[in-house]
């Protein structure tokens, strides 16, 4: 917190010692208590409740949730006044337009659920209301006679988009629980009731769909949660959005902070700039260095885990979308080619052994694989199809150096994430609730040659 720029009243609070595995909380890490009483006494120690401010009701919708019973749930902090079940309100729009409505259902939050209401809530509560239609993120619930509104909140366009399909690898079907596209289309459709920062679209193909997101994060927290739910399919390479402006091509441009070390700031300069990005400024705070960049929204895809390694894990970056600008030119992120699997079967140990100097591998041994199945990054550029499926052979004869142990490398692995990074325009990332596989969209070689020619 002294690195990010703590105040000497922020860094002056209690501080509470526990462990959630065994379930205790207390003033010293020695002294062990039986529950977590203490860390609740604190709270309502040290953090003042809600006032409660007299007036008309007023509340903005903050967050939205989702029932397939009653619809689209409104949730926010009544800032002002009283709210009650049955009560008439007025909801205030975005453009300023008010529409009439009614409360329904009136929900306090306790714990991690939710309760009904059967009285009034006052202000400072977080509540959810349900019977009030065609709300949005910003608007605000006010009276039914004053109705006033509050400042609306702003809800950042999307500036990346992936394609989602169905899964059509050899694999298919052998680990997820819902893997048709009619499974796809209802659970993409259902986040965009809640998340109004997601838009969905549908394609040329009945088996594939296009979702806009804020970034590789946004469209990753989807991906992981889906996967969880039991859900089989494929991703397409992550692609910002790109606007016509004045007949010229226009891309999203970000802001992008990095908090560094003084050591590592020519290495953080040198890395954003090959990906387009422009050094806008450089000052100390406290014992490191807080660098501004402006990039596109494209170079933010894989710079995490770039500057993390460059910086030895110590950077701390922060990106928010700034606005539409003139494409700034092309870059590339991958220059090194691909390593495909040439056959179905299972990676043996001594077939990756003799091929360790073609490049990195992303695959255990005794792996199930597949032929199209990108299984590693080749040390130069270009795709290189190779069998790991193949064994060595047996004979009756023993010669001295031939009977080694073979001695593999540790395979690099990724994350979901780190794998929606590096997906190439002709690759699928293959998503199921147990395994992550990078793969050619073309799995023949013979279709990939002629789709080149």
């Amino acid at each position: 917190m002294f690195n990010l720029g703590a105040t000497e009243d922020q860094l002056d609070f209690p501080v509470v010692f526990g462990s959630s595995k065994h379930g205790w909380m207390s003033d010293d890490w020695q002294n062990e208590t039986e529950d977590v009483s203490y860390l609740l006494d604190q709270i309502i120690e040290h953090i003042p409740p809600a006032k409660f401010v007299e007036g008309t009701p007023q509340m903005q919708i903050t967050s939205l949730d989702y029932s397939s019973f009653v619809g689209r749930i409104a949730v926010g902090r009544l800032i002002r006044g009283k709210l009650k079940m049955g009560m008439n309100v007025s909801l205030v729009k975005r453009d300023g337009k008010i529409t009439k409505s009614k409360i329904k259902e009136l929900y306090t939050f306790e714990g991690l659920g939710k309760e009904k209401c059967k009285t009034e809530v006052l202000a400072g509560d977080i509540i959810a209301l349900m019977g009030i239609e065609d709300f949005e993120i910003g608007d605000t619930v006010a009276d039914i006679e004053n109705p006033e509104g509050l400042p609306t909140i702003k809800i950042d366009e999307p500036t990346m988009s992936m394609l989602f399909t169905i899964n059509n690898s050899p694999f298919f079907g052998k680990e997820g629980k819902y893997v048709t596209s009619r499974h796809l289309r209802d659970r993409l459709f259902l986040e965009i009731e809640k998340n109004l920062a997601l838009k969905v679209e549908e394609t040329d193909s009945a088996d594939s769909y296009l979702v806009y997101g804020r970034g590789i994060l946004h469209l990753s927290i989807l991906v992981e949660t889906m996967r969880r739910e039991g859900y089989e399919f494929q991703l397409g390479q992550p692609k910002v959005i790109i606007k016509e402006i004045d007949g010229k091509k226009h891309e999203p441009i970000e802001t992008l902070t990095v908090l560094v070390p003084e050591d590592f700031t020519g290495r953080v300069i040198d890395i954003v700039t090959q990906r387009k990005g422009e050094f806008l400024n450089m000052e100390p705070k406290n014992d490191r260095m807080m660098l501004e960049f402006t990039i596109p929204s494209r170079g933010i895809i894989g710079l995490r885990n770039n500057i993390l390694t460059a910086t030895e894990g110590e950077a701390i970056i922060a990106h928010r979308f700034e606005k539409y600008e003139v494409w700034k030119g092309d870059f590339s992120l991958r220059n090194n080619g691909a390593l495909i699997a040439m056959e179905t079967g299972n990676a043996i140990p001594f077939g990756i052994w003799k091929l360790i100097d073609r490049g990195r591998f992303y695959i255990h041994s005794n792996d199930a694989i597949y032929a199209g199945q990108v299984i590693g990054e080749a040390t130069r550029p270009g795709d290189l199809v190779i069998n790991v499926n193949k064994g060595k052979k047996l004979t009756n004869m023993r010669a001295s150096g031939s009977d080694n142990k073979v001695a593999i490398p540790p395979p690099i692995t990724f994350s979901l994430e780190e794998y929606m990074e590096i997906i190439r325009n002709d690759e699928y990332l293959e998503v199921t609730p147990r395994s992550l596989r990078l793969r050619k969209i073309l799995l023949s070689e013979h279709d990939r040659k002629r789709a080149a020619r």
